[in-house]
């Protein structure tokens, strides 16, 4: 019982809401979709990028009754057989989670249609010189530059911001590695520490432990955490709570 209320206290409060790593914001102004894309990496992080279906659950109720708005996918122009990139550089397109409109893309008339239009809760691709409104996300991964111990850093985390970070799908994998390679030490602590007790890993963030992205097969042990290296393949290291590192909250 000892060990399960000390596990509860690691864990933050992920149980009661969705905890999330960016947000969307629908802005009601008419731009082309160069026009948006340039707006939104000035004042927020980049145009709307979707990695699953839960983000377009919430990328529709991001638009509110508006049916029209442009979202952060395009293609390059005059390519046949193109593909589709989402704007963020680094974050690349999946084909089995999209949510094209029937009979979309289609470059209708023949008309090259290389941006995605948020339209009906589905997306059409559209010529980026049109002018609509649309959505753009901020990045709310935070990398701190300073050396802490695995505790330090969840304290501190909770204290300023909402926990240490979680990463539980490759999308997420790509955006937290981008922070990490701004960091001042070899590696960075994440969210995810061994019980040696019950013998499982778990995000404090009480996020599900499905993903993982560790560097070697290390043996388990009594007072480890996961931290991720700054260079490289940015994979996940198991190392000892006391180490001091640079760290990343959300």
């Amino acid at each position: 019982m000892q060990w399960i209320l000390v596990l509860l206290s690691l864990m933050g409060q992920c149980s009661f809401f969705t905890c999330r790593h960016y947000d969307y914001h629908f802005i009601k102004e008419n731009k082309t979709w160069d026009e948006a894309q340039k707006y939104c990496r000035e004042n927020y992080t980049d145009l709307a990028t979707v990695s699953n279906m839960t983000d377009m659950k919430r990328l529709i109720n991001s638009i509110e009754s508006q049916d029209e708005a442009w979202i952060g996918l395009h293609s390059y122009p005059g390519n046949g057989s193109r593909k589709w990139h989402w704007s963020l550089p680094g974050v690349e397109f999946n084909e089995s989670e999209t949510r094209w409109e029937s009979g979309e893309p289609n470059d209708y008339n023949g008309h090259l249609e290389n941006c995605a239009l948020m339209t009906n809760k589905n997306w059409s691709d559209f010529p980026c010189t049109a002018s609509f409104k649309f959505i753009c996300y901020n990045d709310k991964v935070i990398l701190v530059n300073e050396r802490k111990t695995w505790v330090e850093a969840l304290n501190y985390c909770r204290k300023y911001h909402h926990d240490l970070v979680s990463i539980t799908n490759p999308h997420e994998q790509r955006w937290v590695q981008e922070r990490a390679k701004d960091a001042n030490s070899p590696l960075v602590w994440l969210g995810l520490r061994y019980s040696c007790t019950l013998d499982f890993w778990f995000w404090v963030s009480d996020k599900r432990f499905s993903y993982s992205n560790w560097a070697s097969k290390v043996t388990d042990g009594c007072d480890m955490s996961a931290a991720m290296e700054t260079g490289g393949q940015n994979q996940w290291v198991k190392t000892n709570d006391n180490e001091t590192y640079n760290f990343i909250c959300f």
